[in-house]
């Protein structure tokens, strides 16, 4: 059986505004499912744009790349949109939630988008999500009265709703105080090792990446060392 959650393969990219800059060198990176990886260094070494790219956000690039076991290098924009809404969710530095919605029908929307379930069963789930987080008694109020932990904790549970295989987060704990930076790095240690989430994150914050099960260090566009 096939372990690994993500491939990819020579993954290589220029920006070319305003002059041509080579900005991600050749990358080979595997994650194992169930793995809880950050992805560190400087501001501009690019783990920002590689994870774009390994997201399938970012198509511009050279090289190859499989998720679960399907190559996503080359699909329609149509086919990448729904690979990404069943199996990538998303975490930003800020949560992104709609703030006159309330948290239940922010939760809700991105089932909704994929249209596999019924109201009624898109909007329990959703709740059970929000109940995963410990939010659930906000469910019903506009997102835009949350306190910003809650609100991330918002976010991730929306994140989760189609059940993806992997969740990516760019900066998740970016806008958040040391407490809730610790509540969030918990929700994902419990994503990782209860549910077997595979979970790649950039960062900034060398707690949290000392705490993930891998590091992988970035420098000029390059993976410098991945470490356990």
């Amino acid at each position: 059986m096939n372990n690994l959650a993500l491939k990819a393969n020579g993954i290589t990219k220029y920006f070319h505004d305003p002059v041509t800059m080579q900005v991600l060198k050749n990358i080979d990176v595997t994650i194992n499912k169930g793995e809880f990886v950050s992805i560190v260094g400087k501001s501009g070494c690019g783990k920002s744009t590689l994870l774009y790219v390994l997201s399938t956000m970012d198509t511009d690039y050279e090289g190859t790349l499989e998720i679960n076991g399907m190559k996503t290098t080359g699909k329609s924009l149509n086919d990448l949109a729904r690979i990404r809404n069943e199996s990538i969710g998303f975490v930003f530095q800020f949560h992104y939630l709609l703030p006159d919605f309330s948290c239940l029908k922010n939760v809700m929307i991105p089932a909704l988008r994929l249209g596999k379930l019924s109201h009624k069963e898109i909007e329990e789930k959703a709740y059970e999500k929000l109940k995963m987080f410990g939010v659930e008694e906000q469910a019903l109020k506009k997102a835009g009265k949350l306190s910003g932990g809650q609100q991330q904790r918002v976010a991730i549970a929306r994140a989760l709703v189609n059940d993806p295989a992997i969740i990516m987060g760019d900066e998740p704990t970016g806008n958040l105080d040391s407490k809730n930076t610790s509540i969030v790095f918990d929700l994902f240690r419990q994503l990782s090792k209860e549910y077997g989430q595979t979970i790649i994150a950039v960062t900034h914050d060398e707690d949290f990446a000392k705490r993930s099960d891998r590091i992988i260090e970035m420098a000029d566009g390059e993976i410098v060392s991945s470490r356990r």
